[in-house]
């Protein structure tokens, strides 16, 4: 459990298209076997310390010929951002991918000041 001790709890919040293959035949969409795609987030502000991401899939484009598989996560969470991961592996076509995610933790007034 993350317990903010700060008076100031930041929430921040995007969207990214992870990749969009089927247009030009891209790895996902005819790839075989274990593959991924990868994309740096940065905050629009630092925390104060590392914060709890969550990320959901909110457009999942795939050939319905083939087993669903997917894997999303925030991996390599620091204050200032993450990397956005989606995985996928088998005989799965992935056309396309649109991930959000929420951060929340602590940030800084703006009348707080570091003395050291």
């Amino acid at each position: 459990m993350l317990k903010i001790e700060s008076h100031m709890t930041g929430i921040d919040t995007g969207e990214q298209v992870m990749f969009s293959d089927f247009e030009h035949d891209g790895e996902m969409w005819k790839g075989q076997g274990p593959r991924q795609s990868r994309h740096k987030v940065k905050f629009s502000q630092r925390f104060n310390a590392t914060p709890v991401v969550q990320v959901n899939m909110t457009m999942w484009d795939a050939d319905s010929k083939t087993n669903l598989r997917g894997d999303l996560q925030a991996e390599k969470i620091t204050r200032d951002g993450f990397e956005l991961v989606f995985r996928t592996w088998g005989d799965s076509r992935v056309a396309r991918i649109r991930a959000s995610w929420l951060a929340i933790g602590p940030v800084g007034h703006e009348e707080e000041w570091d003395l050291y």
